[in-house]
């Protein structure tokens, strides 16, 4: 075994490489960012090495710099966790010549994989059924086309590098093609420095299912059963699990062969996902499923096969590079009960999922999963990190087992309901009404199951009177103290034969709140509330017992859903609210990718202004209506969060 290896990582994968590496007596080296030079990953590692500025390609994507960094500390093995580097046959081929062990699968196995056009093909010849598509070299407009007219609309485009659901679109219409084409290629390019693309035919109703399998460098391959990822919003997973939902006997048999089989088809070593769509929309059949890529490293969602069977995949990675033979054999692997994993993300799902940013002022996790289920937290944060708008925007992976999958279900939504995060807009409430949506709950999911419930699914209501008097009371500073044999000790403002009230102002969103706290003779305190809200006495108040505190903040949470008011300053300068409408500010730190319109032009709501590239995914800024352009950011400009996109002409009152 290894005496020390090396992770070339961040956030919650590499802490979670360092546990595992810990408990079998292997010494662990970090390397980080400028962003990252405070990082829980950096901190819990036995040493570290700085290797650059923020951005990934100065730093995380620098295999020379990495490749140094292990021969500089002795480490004789890179662990790439899961993204940058891990599926980069040059970097394998980098580790190796130095002299170095690549805890993965081999350059040429990455390389038969790596591009998903070549791959379908190498694996239509290995036997293994791959769904219907143009996957050739040529990649003209008229051919690819003319193509997805032969395949039959709606069609997907795809790039053939990388995954993540970056540079793929869906195509309902052959008048939406060249447009849809467009923008795939450039931010497949964006993404992965490759913009060629494969059409695939659309499957109406599909599911993606994959399997977990297993090399070594004996020839053995064995599989560790399938996971269920079909629970995705913009082609990427939020909610996985394991065992699939509803999976029959014929079709896992089916399946988990064909991965085998794909694997041993590249004499594959090491962990990897064998990734396959599946037709549902006429129940799990034997004959409806098709290869669509595999992802050679290990995935994000490891954990919910880890706990169905029972294994530690980042140790049997360890073994197999130090040479060993597999832990188990394939009758040795068995299922025990269900998991699912739900990520949590900084991202606002009420406003498309845009990712957000911010300090994590306040975090807390639950401390015990309930009677009957087992539960990890897979994080690479802590209090008073900042979500960086360089790196994916996930904060945590909530992993729950249970005895079936409603026992899983029930300690998921626990979880989420005792989670508690505030500095940063976050998806906790989006992921408990999912758990609790009517079909998912049912096991009726594909990956549109996310778009059509999307409305319902993100919708926020809005908060009780009782929420909103538990952030004024906390807010006007009333409520913070000991309770005193004297009430009005901690009232500031007394006047003899009355109480005198407390102006506090708060905002939610776009409202302004206005409370007056006072406390009764009782010694209880009541808050009066404007309309639409009516006084709440502190007697009132116990069902929203729990809140945080931030700068210029109160976040109340009820469940998974938490309410973020501000607390203004009331000697800040107010916005000047006319001028808002017309100015259009950036959601998020991106680039300005490409732009539409030019100052001058007359534009109508709804028409695409520009292109923000943030976090690897386009975001296209629109009118809000109807106008004429005084001011738009420059083609290529990096903008922060905030920063003013666009300006209307100030429109003439007359």
């Amino acid at each position: 075994m290894f005496a020390k290896i090396l992770i070339v990582n961040r956030g919650e994968i590499a802490c979670r490489v360092i546990r595992t590496a810990r408990k079998m007596g292997v010494r662990c080296v970090a390397v980080y960012s400028d962003a990252d030079a405070k990082a829980m990953h950096v901190a819990m590692a036995d040493e570290a090495v700085h290797i650059g500025p923020s951005p990934v390609g100065e730093s995380y994507l620098r295999g020379d710099k990495v490749v140094a960094a292990a021969l500089a500390t002795g480490a004789q093995a890179i662990h790439p966790g899961y993204g940058f580097l891990s599926e980069n046959p040059d970097f394998v081929d980098q580790v190796t010549a130095a002299g170095l062990t690549f805890i993965g699968p081999s350059a040429a196995s990455i390389r038969a994989m790596g591009l998903k056009d070549a791959a379908k093909r190498l694996m239509e010849k290995a036997g293994v059924p791959v769904v219907p598509g143009y996957h050739g070299e040529a990649q003209e407009i008229v051919l690819l086309a003319s193509k997805a007219r032969e395949i039959g609309y709606p069609v997907l485009i795809k790039a053939r590098a990388g995954g993540g659901g970056k540079g793929m679109r869906r195509v309902e219409h052959p008048d939406d093609f060249s447009e849809a084409l467009s923008g795939a290629r450039r931010e497949a390019k964006a993404a992965f420095g490759d913009d060629r693309v494969l059409v695939e035919k659309y499957v109406d109703k599909p599911r993606h299912i994959e399997v977990q399998v297993f090399g070594d460098n004996f020839g053995n391959v064995v599989h560790l059963y399938e996971r269920d990822c079909s629970a995705q919003r913009r082609h990427q997973k939020v909610i996985e699990e394991a065992p699939a939902p509803g999976m029959t006997p014929a079709l896992r048999k089916a399946m988990t062969e064909a991965a085998v089989k794909a694997a041993k088809a590249i004499s594959y070593s090491g962990a990897g996902t064998i990734e396959f769509i599946v037709d549902a929309s006429q129940g799990l059949k034997a004959d409806r499923f098709w290869f669509m890529e595999m992802n050679t490293r290990l995935q994000v969602e490891h954990p919910v096969t880890e706990m169905v069977t029972g294994t530690d995949l980042v140790e049997w990675q360890l073994r197999v590079a130090a040479g060993e033979k597999l832990p188990k054999t394939q009758s040795e692997i068995t299922l025990s009960g269900h998991a699912i994993e739900a990520r949590i993300y900084a991202e606002d799902a009420a406003k498309g999922f845009l990712p957000a940013t911010g300090t994590l002022h306040h975090l807390k996790f639950p401390d015990a999963a309930p009677e009957g289920a087992t539960m990890r937290i897979e994080t690479g944060v802590r209090a008073g990190d900042a979500i960086s708008p360089f790196y994916d925007p996930m904060i945590a992976k909530l992993v729950v087992h249970g005895s079936d999958r409603q026992a899983a279900l029930d300690a998921l939504g626990s979880a989420l309901a005792q989670t508690e995060i505030a500095g940063s807009t976050v998806n906790a409430a989006f992921l408990a009404a999912l758990a609790t949506d009517a079909d998912f709950a049912a096991g009726d999911v594909d990956t549109g199951l996310i778009g059509r419930h999307q409305e319902a699914l993100t919708v926020v209501p809005p908060p009780r009177g009782e929420t909103v008097a538990a952030a004024a009371l906390a807010a006007s500073g009333a409520g913070a103290q000991v309770p005193s044999d004297d009430p009005w000790s901690s009232l500031a403002g007394y006047a003899h034969f009355h109480a005198v009230a407390r102006r506090t102002r708060l905002r939610h969103g776009e409202e302004d709140i206005l409370a007056r706290v006072s406390v009764r003779p009782d010694g209880r305190f009541e808050v009066a509330l404007d309309a639409p809200y009516e006084a709440v006495n502190s007697h009132d108040l116990r069902a929203v017992p729990r809140l945080a505190r931030w700068p210029g903040h109160i976040t109340v949470f009820e469940g998974a859903t938490s309410y973020n008011f501000a607390v203004p300053d009331p000697l800040a300068k107010a916005d000047e609210a006319a001028a808002a409408s017309d100015i259009l500010r950036a959601p998020m730190p991106g680039l300005v990718k490409l732009v539409r319109v030019g100052k001058g032009d007359a534009v109508t709501k709804g028409q695409p202004l520009l292109i923000l590239e943030a976090m690897k995914m386009e975001h296209t800024i629109a009118a809000p209506h109807d106008g004429v352009i005084a001011e738009i950011a420059v083609e290529g400009a990096q903008v922060s969060d905030g920063t003013v996109l666009v300006r209307f002409a100030e429109q003439d009152q007359g």
